[in-house]
Parts: structure tokens; sequence; C-alpha cells
């Protein structure tokens, strides 16, 4: 059974940091991409960044570029998603998901899913 386990989330004031982290486990794939949704209340959901673990290959969202830095440590089944210089609009619930393959931003393309970490941002 595939489980997502993330943590990292909780409150930063505008210009601050926190890393999300999301542990892997049970999966049976070689190739298969990683990353984070958000969903911010009435607002639709959104992929945020995204990375392949065979070549690292990267994905990131406009609204994110330059802030946002998504690495894997594939010794630990694990993906970090660093949030530097982080706005009120970052505000949300983000999810970790994983899919075999590749990268994809459509979120009904992701087969698996945490449960979600909330991130807020004040002003």
């Amino acid at each position: 059974e595939v489980q997502l386990v993330e943590s990292g989330g909780g409150l930063v004031q505008a210009g601050g940091s926190l890393r999300l982290s999301c542990a892997a486990s049970g999966f049976t794939f070689d190739h298969y991409a990683m990353g984070w949704f958000r969903q911010a209340p009435g607002k639709e959901r959104e992929g945020v960044s995204f990375i392949m673990r065979s070549d690292g290959a990267t994905y990131y969202a406009d609204s994110v570029k330059g802030r946002f830095s998504i690495s894997s440590d594939n010794a630990k089944n694990t993906v970090y998603l660093q949030m530097n210089r982080l706005k009120p609009d970052d505000t949300a619930v983000y999810y970790c998901v994983a899919r075999p393959w590749d990268i994809s931003t459509l979120d009904y393309e992701y087969d698996y899913w945490g449960q979600g970490t909330q991130v807020t941002v004040s002003s």
C-alpha cells in the first residue's frame, strides 16, 4: 500500500520560510514523480512543484518560481519543498502527491495523495 506522509506546515510571517517534507512508502515503481498541489479556500487547486525521482527533472508554477525549491532524497524516499520569501497568497493546504512515470500538472492524473498540511502566511 502506497502511503505519503507530510510534515512541516505551520504559521509564518510574510517573508519567512518553511520546509515541507513528504515521506513515501510502498512504491513498487522505479520511475515516478512526486510533488505538491495546494488549495486555498475558494480557489482552484494549483500544481506547485514536482520532481522526477529518476532524473531530478523539476517543474515549478510561475507563482512560486525563484522562491520555492523542490528536492528529493531517494535513500529516504522523501521529497522536500523549501519555501522562501513566503507571501500571504501562499496560504493554503499543501498536498503531497505521487504518480508513476512522469510529471503532470493535472491533479486527476495523480494516483496517490497525502493527508495535507496547512501553511498559513500572515501579513
